[in-house]
């Protein structure tokens, strides 16, 4: 009936949006006690901190309340989104690097959100004291007008349904923008007891005082489109700035490390050229054995090949860095590429090392999404990478198969010496190495997995790793198929 859905809708902030509307009404109580607390917390550190200066204990006093004080911003922006339901914009702007205790104590201190907050803090005991007393105010109001409309319509209410009888047509009138209508005896007792939707008018001066709660937090809680765009432009310099400074770091890292890979060999080579030079330049010199001319022989090709190596990586880390790595990404036959690295360092691991490289392909591996030659290139580092760890007589498999409809598993596997945990999140760093050693035999540049890594990605997959020193490793590169 359309007495009804009047009714529904004059008693609508405790019908549909009750919740909400309860939520508020909860923010409303609790502003008083958390606006106490506040106050009391905040003149208390501010005072103690002030006064112990002298004696430099009131710094980290004033820094613990300026800390404090943010934190409880923060709590606050979450009630008021939670319980007001309001849309505050963001307090800070979150940054990608976690600043230092001084840059964050330098940005809150010049930060006018820093002020803001604490206005607001402030404010929250005078004004939680006044929504206090007017919340319990409003609800005895509410309870006497309903009592009072009780007792007159059950006054007035045979009245006038006697006159809707002897008029033989229904009450029906509009009220502001409310349309009254009523003809049972239910009707009319339904719409007096709420003094025709007067005795709900203070929860709708409650919502006012919701209201002002919400535009306070808006505008004290959070930030303004200007100073939101001044926060973005200083974080992204501040970002830009510390990958300018890690860029640094890092060329002048690379120069040392590849000044020192560079000489190792470089000297080993001259030296062996030298002794060889000697045993032929002078007459009457005893002519080296063939045992000792193979020896070093062996040495310098050797040397020559790790000198062949470390250029190829550095080419291949300059492409990177520079954005020159060009893919030529189509659809590859992974097994293919497999066999082709198994065939070629089967002989390598047999003979140097006495290691059994095996492959496992499963039937039916669908092509992958990849370039031929960097991922052959890839395969081949994290094949020589577990040649170069596993000791004699270990075994290192290479396995291939699909885990996922759209995605298939390249892994190598060794039982090798193993990584240690604290070292699995720094093994794709360029010139990593696990025991910090240059001039150990195995003669690596720890570029190798950073290369890996870097390839791996530009083809649209990505690369991880499970080690266990004394086990073994197993780097597990996962492709998009085809």
């Amino acid at each position: 009936m359309l007495m009804q859905t009047t009714i529904q809708a004059t008693a609508e902030p405790l019908s549909s949006p009750g919740k909400r509307f309860s939520k508020s009404i909860l923010y409303l109580l609790l502003s008083f006690p958390l606006g106490i607390a506040y106050l009391v917390f905040l003149l208390t550190g501010i005072s103690l901190g002030l006064s112990l200066l002298i004696v430099w204990i009131g710094i980290p006093i004033l820094f613990f309340v300026l800390y404090s004080w943010w934190g409880m911003a923060r709590f606050e922006r979450s009630l008021a989104i939670n319980l007001l339901q309001a849309e505050v914009p963001p307090i800070e702007i979150p940054e990608s690097r976690k600043p230092t205790m001084r840059e964050w104590l330098s940005k809150r201190l010049i930060s006018s959100m820093t002020w803001k907050t604490l206005a607001f803090l402030i404010l929250k005991f005078p004004l939680g004291l006044l929504s206090f007393i007017f919340t319990i105010n409003a609800f005895v109001l509410i309870l006497v007008l309903a009592i009072c409309t009780s007792v007159l319509t059950f006054l007035i209410a045979p009245f006038v349904y006697i006159g809707i009888v002897i008029a033989g047509k229904p009450l029906s009138f509009r009220l502001g923008k409310r349309h009254i209508h009523a003809e049972t005896m239910l009707e009319i007792l339904g719409a007096g007891v709420t003094g025709l939707g007067l005795a709900l008018l203070p929860l709708y001066l409650l919502q006012g005082m919701v209201w002002i709660w919400k535009e306070l937090a808006r505008i004290l809680l959070g930030m303004n489109d200007q100073t939101q765009r001044i926060a973005r432009a200083e974080a992204k310099a501040r970002e830009e700035q510390a990958r300018a400074t890690r860029a640094e770091l890092s060329r002048q890292e690379l120069i040392a490390n590849v000044s020192h890979e560079l000489r190792t060999p470089v000297a080993s080579i001259r030296a062996h050229l030298e002794s060889l030079l000697q045993a032929t330049e002078k007459p009457g010199t005893r002519p080296l054995t063939p045992d000792t001319l193979h020896r070093y022989l062996t040495i310098v090709h050797r040397e020559s090949v790790r000198l062949g190596t470390l250029v190829d990586d550095l080419l291949s880390l300059a492409r990177n860095e520079t954005d020159k790595l060009h893919l030529n990404m189509a659809s590859v036959e992974a097994d293919e590429v497999v066999e082709e690295v198994y065939q070629s360092l089967l002989p390598l691991a047999r003979k140097e090392r006495q290691i059994t490289l095996i492959r496992e392909i499963e039937p039916g591996i669908p092509r992958v999404k990849a370039d031929r030659q960097r991922l052959r290139q890839v395969l081949l580092n994290l094949v020589r990478n577990a040649i170069t760890y596993t000791p004699d007589g270990g075994i290192i498999a290479i396995t291939l198969k699909q885990e996922k409809l759209d995605q298939v598993v390249l892994a190598v596997s060794d039982t090798g010496i193993g990584i240690p945990e604290e070292a699995l999140e720094k093994i794709f760093d360029r010139f990593y190495r696990t025991d910090a050693s240059r001039t150990r035999s195995s003669g690596g540049f720890g570029l190798g997995l950073a290369i890996v890594q870097d390839l791996v990605i530009a083809m649209g997959g990505f690369i991880n790793v499970e080690s266990k020193v004394g086990e073994g490793s197993s780097f597990r590169v996962i492709l998009q198929t085809a």
